[in-house]
């Protein structure tokens, strides 16, 4: 019997089959309304939002508000109109390309529309069926998803796990030896649940033995870590190791787009050979000179990540006098640990958003374990004292709530 295509497709069938029934509109899907910035409205009252990825402000700077209307009064969003390969390319693509190339150490770089886009993609682009990839277990899902579309071997490893990653390493080598093919292995930056860094110099050590190439997805750590926020690999010194380096616009940038950069061969190679970048619209020139303004502010930005760096300090420090268990990390992520089952998470973030007025994202299985509670703060450049000090109180009264078993 032939099975109904569009029966199947329901709610209740989902991976979040749990919190979309239930949670649509609150927990899932909320609307975040007002100025961009720590205080935002949501159900009709203001709240402190620790859910954005603006991390230096520059969603509400006055110099980008600026240059933004300026552009949209003299372009609208259709310009340029078709791909860059067939006649969506201008002068500012590829200034963007060389200033971006330039900044993270690279000899060339290709923008592309949006992150999640960029990274699938490109991993698409650079395997062939006799390559294996492995990658870190609690990569994004668009890793996840590029690694899906490999149809070679592909292996996860542990997250952060040298040992595991090395039994990985050591069975795809006996692999490529055997099919002529080479290895590719995934990482990030920074997590973005947990905010803590990949082992990324750990990982290059293995490179002399194994022979393998990698990829580092830097969307957390662009604009943030390293040397006037040129990354996580500059931060750590290894950027030159970094054999293809992502990042996006939609975090410290506050904007949409991405760009990958690597040796200029392999940057020539995918111009002609990603598939979503070569048949889609390309990215629009509002978009394209924002991104160059906003390049030259993370540039110049070292007082907008002090006080960045200075408020995510104090958050944390506040969070573990007050007891919370928090996760280590050099990130403005900080993840707030807890233990619960399904329906005390929801009382719980329902208790903080409407009794402590703060907004922040909870999560859940099957994102981390089952049992498992983590609360996602972001620290902005933008939080005030007060902001983490009214967060600080409140998570303290919830936890010894929940140990209470107060949420049952």
């Amino acid at each position: 019997m032939t099975k109904d295509l569009l029966e199947s497709l329901q709610v209740k069938n989902g991976a979040f089959s749990n919190v979309a029934i239930e949670g649509h509109g609150y927990i899932t899907f909320p609307k975040l309304k007002g100025t961009l910035g720590p205080r935002m409205q949501f159900n009709g009252t203001e709240k402190i939002v620790w859910s954005l990825n603006d991390y230096l402000g520059l969603a509400t700077n006055p110099e980008i508000h600026a240059i933004d209307a300026d552009l949209a009064s003299r372009y609208s969003m259709a310009f340029p109109m078709g791909s860059r390969i067939m006649s969506g390319n201008q002068d500012e693509h590829e200034l963007l390309e060389k200033e971006l190339a330039s900044f993270v150490h690279k000899e060339s770089a290709i923008l592309f529309n949006f992150g999640y886009q960029g990274v699938f993609s490109s991993i698409d682009a650079i395997l062939k069926r006799q390559d294996v990839v492995i990658y870190d277990d609690e990569s994004h899902a668009c890793i996840i998803d590029g690694v899906r579309l490999h149809n070679g071997k592909r292996m996860s490893f542990k997250h952060n796990d040298l040992v595991d990653l090395e039994n990985k390493l050591s069975r795809a080598k006996a692999l490529t030896e055997k099919s002529n093919g080479g290895i590719l292995v995934i990482s990030e930056g920074v997590f973005s649940m947990r905010g803590d860094l990949g082992k990324l110099k750990e990982i290059i050590s293995l490179k002399p033995k194994y022979g393998f190439r990698l990829f580092i997805d830097d969307a957390h750590g662009f604009g943030v870590n390293g040397n006037n926020g040129a990354g996580t690999g500059d931060a750590l010194g290894v950027q030159a190791d970094i054999d293809f380096y992502f990042a996006t616009f939609a975090k410290s940038m506050a904007s949409t787009g991405a760009f990958l950069a690597s040796k200029k061969h392999v940057i020539d190679y995918l111009y002609y050979n990603t598939r979503s970048q070569v048949f889609a619209k390309a990215l629009p020139l509002i978009t394209t000179k924002g991104a160059i303004k906003r390049l030259q502010m993370i540039k110049n930005g070292d007082h907008l990540r002090k006080k960045m760096w200075e408020n995510t300090k104090n958050l944390r420090i506040g969070l573990k006098k007050a007891g919370l268990k928090i996760g280590e990390g050099d990130s403005p992520i900080t993840p707030v640990y807890m233990e619960g089952s399904l329906a005390e998470a929801r009382n719980v973030l329902v208790d903080i958003r409407e009794n402590h007025n703060i907004f922040c994202s909870g999560v859940i299985y099957p994102v981390v374990p089952k049992g498992v509670i983590l609360f996602r703060l972001v620290a902005t450049k933008n939080h005030s004292t007060d902001d983490i000090n009214e967060t600080i109180e409140a998570f303290k009264v919830i936890s010894d709530k929940m140990q209470e078993g107060y949420y049952l």
